[in-house]
């Protein structure tokens, strides 16, 4: 019995001490970004996404990360390998964690890279399946800030890109800042951005 009680504390003892590294490396990972140190941010969560193969969140960041520097990026050889690797860290998220809405916005983000870059190669490549992700995160989760803020955009850039009205779109970027005001992510290492993009865009409706 005696030894029974030490190998359970032993797991226990072993459990709590990889849930605090995880918590640790993230909360460093999250440092070094919110400091600028990009690579080194990087290179952290790459780190954790290795030692934490049941978590999805640090390959959901690397693909965050990779997707935004790929904003105005002219180079087609650096930007396919930035979006090559989200790619890739947003396919092994989607195996630990599947039809995660987050997931669903965030390979949308990714195809939407692709379609920014060139929108006469790709635009008819993924147009069809950036809508179709957003209505299903819709389904998925309906009440989360970001998917209704990221459909609505969406909307209204392909709203101009045909020379229609983006107006019917501003009620829904409008419901989306109130899901923000609301919005309470699972824990300190969920996704909680969006609120400043979307008043970005609210205040062009103006």
């Amino acid at each position: 019995m005696k030894h029974f009680i030490i190998l359970a504390l032993v797991l226990v003892s072993t459990i709590t001490n990889a849930q605090t590294n995880y918590e640790k490396g993230m909360q460093k990972a999250f440092g070094l970004w919110e400091a600028n140190n990009w690579e080194e941010a990087e290179n952290m969560f790459e780190r954790i996404s290795k030692a934490e193969s049941e978590q999805w969140l640090p390959h959901y960041y690397i693909a965050q990360m990779n997707s935004l520097k790929s904003w105005g990026q002219k180079d087609e050889t650096i930007l396919r390998a930035q979006l090559e690797k989200a790619q890739n860290h947003l396919d092994l998220a989607i195996r630990v964690s599947e039809n995660n809405p987050e997931l669903l916005i965030m390979q949308a983000h990714v195809f939407t890279n692709w379609v920014a870059f060139d929108g006469m190669t790709y635009g008819m490549k993924y147009s069809t399946k950036i809508a179709e992700l957003y209505a299903k995160a819709e389904v998925l989760a309906p009440e989360n800030p970001r998917v209704v803020y990221g459909k609505a955009e969406w909307g209204m850039g392909s709203a101009r890109f045909f020379k229609q009205d983006t107006k019917p779109f501003c009620k829904d970027i409008e419901k989306a800042l109130e899901l923000f005001a609301n919005f309470k992510p699972e824990s300190p290492f969920h996704p909680d951005w969006g609120k400043e993009r979307a008043e970005q865009v609210l205040a062009s409706c103006q």
